[in-house]
């Protein structure tokens, strides 16, 4: 290695590369962070075996409970689980973060000519790879459940795009945790004390008309009711219509979804940016 290459990998305010550097940059790190579902497929059950236990459990064994008017529950329930699914992004990104941060890898990271910023993108777009493989496991679940897309090929297109949008939203909210937290313990414990309550705290699972009013006015304003709503709307699933006193997000949940999404991510971000470069400079 020349005397020019060390002083650029051990001075960490040597030039960082851009553009099509960048681009390289992210690419070997999300090829990295998907070699390790690779190796260790056991990754996967948290977006494969997990939601379909979900679909089984409410389906098969809570569902006779669960009265939807005249709908068959399954096909309604679907959705719900796809945007628990994609909310548990955060979980992923959140815990994988942390652990690269404890092992010291970000530090290894840099000591390298690179971007901090390439490391959040990677890990985004790894984790977004990884809630994506969930959703397809869902709708292939879905349809041996019976199922279907109702609306044609663009509308069910822009219901996996709303799902896209929430999960980068919710990628920084564990950015956030991930490097807030001190440990992986401590990060499970905090998202699964807070998201899961949340996921369930909607119309994900059950109808919100029969919550008492309170807790119905906290479920109908949970961007998780808006997300499932505009899947349910987009994808022509029998019972999706909403009652006429019902909020603004039931309403118009696609742009309550773009709303949200974009809120979370203008206010998390710039938290989660900051509690990156605390936890990760000397």
């Amino acid at each position: 290695m020349s005397a020019v290459t060390q002083t650029a990998v051990l001075d960490r305010t040597a030039p960082r590369p851009s553009g099509a550097g960048q681009v390289r940059q992210i690419l070997t790190l999300v090829r990295r962070n998907l070699t390790h579902i690779k190796r260790q497929p056991e990754m996967l059950t948290d977006v494969t075996i997990q939601p379909v236990m979900f679909v089984l459990l409410f389906a098969y064994v809570f569902g006779g409970s669960i009265n939807v008017p005249g709908v068959d529950y399954k096909p309604w329930l679907l959705p719900g689980i796809m945007a628990q699914t994609i909310a548990f992004s955060a979980f992923i990104v959140a815990i994988g973060l942390n652990t690269d941060i404890g092992k010291g890898m970000v530090d290894r990271l840099r000591s390298l000519p690179i971007r901090r910023s390439s490391i959040l993108v990677s890990r985004s777009i790894a984790a977004l790879i990884h809630s994506s493989i969930g959703v397809a496991v869902m709708s292939v679940t879905g349809l041996f459940i019976g199922w279907r897309i109702g609306e044609g090929v663009l509308k069910g297109l822009l219901g996996y795009g709303l799902l896209l949008l929430f999960g980068f939203a919710m990628i920084w909210v564990g950015i956030l945790v991930g490097s807030a937290m001190r440990s992986v313990e401590a990060v499970n414990g905090l998202m699964f004390t807070t998201i899961f309550p949340i996921t369930f705290l909607s119309n994900a699972f059950a109808r919100t008309d029969v919550m008492p009013s309170w807790l119905r006015t906290m479920a109908e304003w949970n961007p998780i009711s808006a997300l499932t709503q505009a899947l349910r709307d987009n994808w022509g699933v029998a019972g999706s219509a909403v009652r006429a006193d019902a909020p603004w997000p039931l309403h118009n949940p696609e742009l309550a979804t773009l709303l949200w999404s974009v809120a979370i991510t203008a206010v998390i971000a710039p938290l989660a940016l900051r509690a990156f470069n605390n936890r990760t400079t000397d």
